[in-house]
């Protein structure tokens, strides 16, 4: 497959493109916000890696600009803790994120979830969408957990279901907000927080496993795909 990988520090994009060809992408190699919209257009990778902070523009603005018609991958680099820069950049479209300093399993993980699931979406989709002992059935309406059924209310099915959307993917906060509760909720993060905490309990079978939806500090939530 083929990466476009966008980043302005020299040590660093060396850095990700010998891991990258490593396991055994091609990569293509832009210095600047300008150059990987032009090399992303003639080339037309699978994914691409982006950087926050770049020469000409910011990543953020580069993230608006590709979405209009890239529907592939967005993978952002992003200085540790920056929150702010998390959010914002998933909100503008981002499939994901890592943060400075970051290791080459985790950068390799993140990017084969992130085309893995722009793969099943390009495919026709499935009556019920399964990972390890979560079960989410829309048609009927119904969500199970090692084959029981768990009972949730209409709020938190409509919060599961969008998680399950975009399963594998962060969705920030002001997302399932506006999901679910509409525009003039976005704020209410403590009131959606509340209602997480209950659906990760329901689902959750017993405390010998781990949970299917992990919770990104101060960005959002992320159901796990197995």
């Amino acid at each position: 497959m083929k990466i476009l990988l966008i980043e302005d520090e020299v040590s660093i994009r060396r850095f990700l493109k010998i891991s990258l060809e490593g396991a055994t992408y091609q990569v293509i190699e832009a210095s600047s916000g300008a150059e990987g919209l032009s090399l992303a257009a003639s080339h037309q990778p699978d994914a691409i890696i982006l950087d926050i902070g770049l020469p000409d523009t910011t990543g953020f603005q580069l993230i608006s600009e590709l979405r209009e018609w890239f529907n592939r991958p967005i993978v952002v680099l992003t200085v540790q803790d920056q929150e702010e820069d998390k959010v914002k950049a998933l909100d503008l479209g981002a499939d994901d994120y890592l943060t400075k300093p970051f290791g080459v399993p985790e950068l390799l993980a993140r990017l084969r979830a992130s085309l893995r699931r722009s793969q099943s979406e390009h495919e026709p989709s499935v009556p019920v969408f399964r990972s390890g002992q979560f079960e989410f059935d829309k048609a009927a309406h119904v969500v199970k957990m090692n084959g029981e059924e768990v009972h949730l209310t209409s709020t938190e099915y409509d919060l599961v279901a969008v998680l399950v959307k975009h399963a594998g993917k962060v969705v920030t906060h002001r997302m399932l907000l506006n999901a679910v509760w509409g525009p003039n909720s976005v704020e209410h993060v403590q009131y959606l927080r509340v209602y997480m905490g209950q659906i990760r309990k329901k689902l959750k079978v017993n405390e010998a496993h781990s949970e299917i939806i992990s919770t990104e500090p101060g960005v959002g939530y992320r159901l796990l795909i197995e």
